[in-house]
């Protein structure tokens, strides 16, 4: 199957054999796709290797073989976000959530319009854990286990006083008031779910409130099995504390 200059960002790229890149990319029509990009060293070669670095909006040409799509042709169509400290780790983050959770050659449209907003979010000056949580509230949402933000797992309507674990299967949970105030703090407040489902910015405490449930819920999806880039960003914690 030929596929013919196909809208594509690249979420990753290494290298194979002496002279090779395997890139991974997620497009538009067929979802997330591997591609083998033969020959790309050499100084002939420098723009084509460009166009094929992580956070690159792309356009290509490759022929379908098996699990690989043999590239013909990649052209960078802007200029990836310029992006450092915190929003550089952030970029690895969204790449990295969606290598692990959008299977291959699976179109998903809603996803491809997530990652290509986000991006351009991580480059405009928005707060950063907000990009973060709407582009994973939109991932869960694109792979069809997402929640309603503003109803709990039994129905009843969000109250936004109250806080809330995340059930990954069922959604939000209330929490009973008998539980201590220890456990209240590692859960979501119901302002920052409504604030969520309306899209619109929370108030700076309810926004962090978001982050320990959302990795919670998105943790089950991956299996257990956490992200390097959780890693490097509890490596950077670290080194500031």
């Amino acid at each position: 199957m030929r596929i013919d200059d196909e809208p594509a960002h690249v979420l990753h790229a290494r290298p194979w054999r002496e002279t090779s890149l395997l890139v991974e990319v997620l497009t538009r029509e067929h979802g997330r796709l591997g591609l083998l990009a033969r020959g790309v060293h050499g100084p002939r070669k420098q723009v084509l290797r460009a166009a094929l670095q992580p956070l690159q909006y792309i356009h290509f040409d490759a022929v379908m073989k098996g699990e690989l799509a043999q590239l013909r042709r990649a052209e960078s169509q802007d200029a990836a976000p310029r992006l450092l400290g915190p929003a550089m780790l952030a970029g690895f983050y969204i790449s990295e959530l969606v290598l692990r959770l959008a299977p291959r050659q699976d179109p998903l449209p809603e996803l491809y319009e997530a990652y290509a907003m986000v991006r351009s979010r991580l480059g405009g000056g928005e707060p950063l854990a907000w990009s973060l949580r709407r582009f994973e509230r939109d991932l869960l949402e694109a792979l069809g286990v997402g929640f309603d933000w503003q109803y709990t797992a039994d129905g009843q309507p969000i109250d936004p006083a109250a806080r809330y674990r995340l059930d990954p299967q069922g959604g939000p949970q209330r929490l009973l008031s008998e539980r201590g105030t220890g456990e209240r703090r590692h859960l979501a407040t119901g302002a920052a779910l409504l604030a969520l489902a309306e899209d619109r910015i929370p108030a700076p405490d309810d926004l962090s409130s978001l982050r320990p449930q959302m990795r919670a819920v998105l943790l089950h999806h991956l299996g257990g099995r956490g992200l390097k880039s959780w890693e490097m960003l509890g490596d950077l914690n670290a080194r500031r504390d």
